[in-house]
């Protein structure tokens, strides 16, 4: 059962995703190698809880912090600990806020200094491997309209797609249906309709696509050690095009003035 929004709620939704959007630039000020992610955990808390919300993560399913924190090979679900981010790192930070009872949850994938061109690269793909996706995000489509745009353009750059790990709906809840696979087939799937609230968030390995769990029960990395590129947009189906209800425009304000 796909619970459809209102205009209202959808209004909703974009105020608490845009407190996560604005939260992750917040943080993005402050990633440089030596920073510890444990540290960028604290700026998200006291950013989210000076707006009046609550972080969506923290004690979801028992995760113990903010936000997830997954450098280099770490895919997603990274514990913030007191690891320092050194010169040549990329850190995936998914972030999720609560506010006046709807939740918000985006993703951007940060490098740490200079990175090499072929880590560069996959950050490029797996961002335009979104945005692909966003654009099939139609009124009339069928969830793995998106699901093949987002697979579509990550293998066109020679990148392999996470199979364990999907977007979802999302709400009142953290995860509702549907679940919204990067891989897939044209016409496959749930139909879309005006009013369903999804994230899209393509996972995509510079190498193969198998991964692992650790021993933390949360964090996955690459089974072959390889880097991953996580980016995430909550999006509102719409007729004309799906109506973004996060933005990376905060983030880029602020890494354009680094």
């Amino acid at each position: 059962m796909l619970y459809l929004k209102t205009d209202e709620e959808v209004g909703l939704l974009k105020e608490s995703n845009m407190l996560v959007s604005r939260t992750l630039a917040e943080v993005a000020r402050h990633i440089k190698p030596g920073v510890t992610t444990l540290y960028l955990d604290r700026i998200a808390e006291e950013f989210i809880r000076d707006h009046h919300a609550v972080p969506a993560f923290k004690g979801y399913g028992g995760f113990p912090n903010t936000l997830c924190t997954s450098v280099n090979d770490e895919v997603v679900h990274g514990i913030p600990s007191k690891y320092e981010l050194k010169e040549g790192d990329i850190i995936s930070v998914d972030c999720g806020a609560t506010l006046n009872g709807w939740i918000g949850d985006s993703a951007f994938t940060f490098a740490v200094g200079e990175i090499k061109e072929e880590v560069r690269r996959l950050l490029y793909f797996t961002r335009a491997s979104l945005e692909e996706g966003v654009k099939a995000a139609l009124a009339g489509n069928r969830i793995g309209d998106v699901s093949n745009a987002v697979q579509s353009k990550a293998e066109s750059g020679g990148y392999s797609v996470v199979r364990e790990l999907v977007g979802h709906g999302i709400g009142k809840e953290m995860h509702e249906p549907p679940e919204v696979p990067n891989f897939g087939k044209k016409g496959s799937g749930p139909k879309m309709e005006k009013g369903l609230v999804i994230c899209i968030e393509p996972m995509i390995n510079l190498g193969k696509k198998e991964t692992i769990q650790m021993s933390d029960g949360w964090t996955i990395k690459t089974a072959d050690g390889k880097p991953s590129a996580h980016f995430e947009y909550a999006v509102a189906v719409s007729k004309g095009k799906a109506d973004l209800l996060t933005t990376f425009d905060f983030i880029e304000e602020v890494l354009n003035k680094i």
